[in-house]
């Protein structure tokens, strides 16, 4: 049985007036072991939403309708019932099943370690002075759009660009005598800013306006080039909001990496060498000799 969070808040807000029992109240035994209400609000605590989960036990009891909380009365005994059988049927000492559940401990006390260590330090300030520290580095940048025709020789460079300038496409152009990437795309390289290009490209790239061509061709370590800019833009550094969620997941990355380390080095850790495996017999090798009659 589980109650939506808007179906909780809705009977909550129209409790019945009752006179409601303490935290510590036992309302069942299961094979001689008490059921509190303290443990019905644990059952509670999985069902409601998180806004009403630091209510006051005593105060969260009055909240609870008469109907909802028989339902998480009988769903608390139902519980303690099956594990109370679980444990009959000897299920707590099968073998299997206790290393699963030292396996969910274990995986339990490092997560809530964890989350103790890190989500303290991951907080709406901490998350705003790293955008404030790298604002400087998310400015407003230039970005082109060019295409380029990429040749191995300055003679086949200036061909192609002799053939633009005669009014050519560019694109039938590069598709013809290009070799370097988007020729098949007519030379289409797409948006870049100027640190995504070897820097003689990019010098000449960004001194082009759209629909200029270059003058001459630019060579750099991969040939020669003919480049074309169709369009510019100014890109805009992203909001605090837009980053948010990206900065917060960076951190806590960042302080789980600390944490382990800090909390590894607390605790005295022991290397113990492996034993060596012994060495295997070399190929061939004669067995040895028998034991003389009498000495067995």
């Amino acid at each position: 049985m589980r109650f939506p969070h808007f179906a909780f808040l809705l009977l909550a807000s129209s409790a019945l007036a009752q006179a409601p029992a303490a935290p510590d109240a036992i309302i069942a035994r299961i094979e001689g072991e008490p059921v509190r209400m303290s443990d019905v609000l644990a059952t509670a605590a999985d069902v409601m939403p998180a806004e009403m989960r630091g209510v006051p036990a005593e105060a969260l009891l009055a909240m609870i309708p008469a109907e909802a909380m028989r339902q998480l009365i009988d769903r608390t005994i139902t519980d303690r019932a099956l594990i109370a059988a679980a444990r009959r049927a000897g299920l707590d000492r099968d073998p299997e099943v206790r290393a699963r559940l030292a396996r969910a401990e274990a995986q339990e006390l490092t997560q809530t370690l964890l989350q103790r260590e890190v989500l303290p330090r991951v907080t709406d300030a901490t998350i705003r002075a790293r955008y404030d520290r790298d604002a400087a580095a998310n400015q407003a940048e230039d970005e082109v759009r060019a295409r380029h025709i990429l040749v191995p020789t300055e003679a086949e460079a200036r061909t192609a660009l002799a053939d633009l300038n005669r009014g050519q496409s560019f694109e039938d152009v590069a598709r013809r005598m290009a070799t370097g990437p988007g020729s098949r795309e007519g030379g289409d390289l797409g948006w870049f800013k100027r640190a995504d290009m070897v820097p003689p490209f990019a010098e000449a790239a960004f001194a082009l306006q759209p629909g200029q061509l270059v003058a001459a061709p630019v060579r750099t370590q991969f040939g020669w080039h003919v480049i074309r800019v169709d369009e510019r833009r100014r890109t805009q550094a992203p909001s605090f909001d837009d980053s948010r969620e990206q900065i917060r997941q960076a951190l806590l990355q960042e302080e789980v990496a600390g944490a382990v380390e800090r909390l590894r080095g607390s605790v005295n850790i022991e290397r113990v060498e492996a034993p060596a495996a012994p060495a295997a017999p070399l190929v061939g090798t004669p067995p040895p000799p028998p034991a003389p009659a009498g000495r067995r």
